[in-house]
């Protein structure tokens, strides 16, 4: 089975946090779905590029979730959320995803 790579792993969450969040009016629904997301990501940067790739592009995850919320008035939510999980996934495919 093919494997998933980190760089889609950490943009699902990002999106995906931010979509469950919104559509069931739960917030801590959607931090639930970003939290597990980043735990999966965390581990394959981690396995796959050791303990300082994988704490970088996690203070990189983080900061991209706080950073969508001053970007989002600037220029609305979901361009806020793409343009962030955009930015976690190349960061990902750059440090760990394209060493295959």
């Amino acid at each position: 089975m093919a494997e998933v790579p980190t760089a889609a792993i950490a943009a699902t969450g990002l999106l995906g946090g931010y979509a469950v969040a919104r559509w069931t009016k739960k917030r801590p629904l959607g931090g639930v779905a970003l939290a597990v997301a980043g735990a999966v990501a965390a581990k394959g940067w981690q396995e796959k590029a050791g303990n300082a790739t994988a704490a970088a592009l996690g203070g990189a995850y983080v900061a991209a979730f706080a950073w969508s919320h001053p970007l989002a008035k600037k220029i609305g939510a979901w361009p806020s959320v793409c343009a962030v999980a955009g930015g976690v996934a190349l960061a990902s495919w750059v440090a760990v995803d394209r060493r295959k």
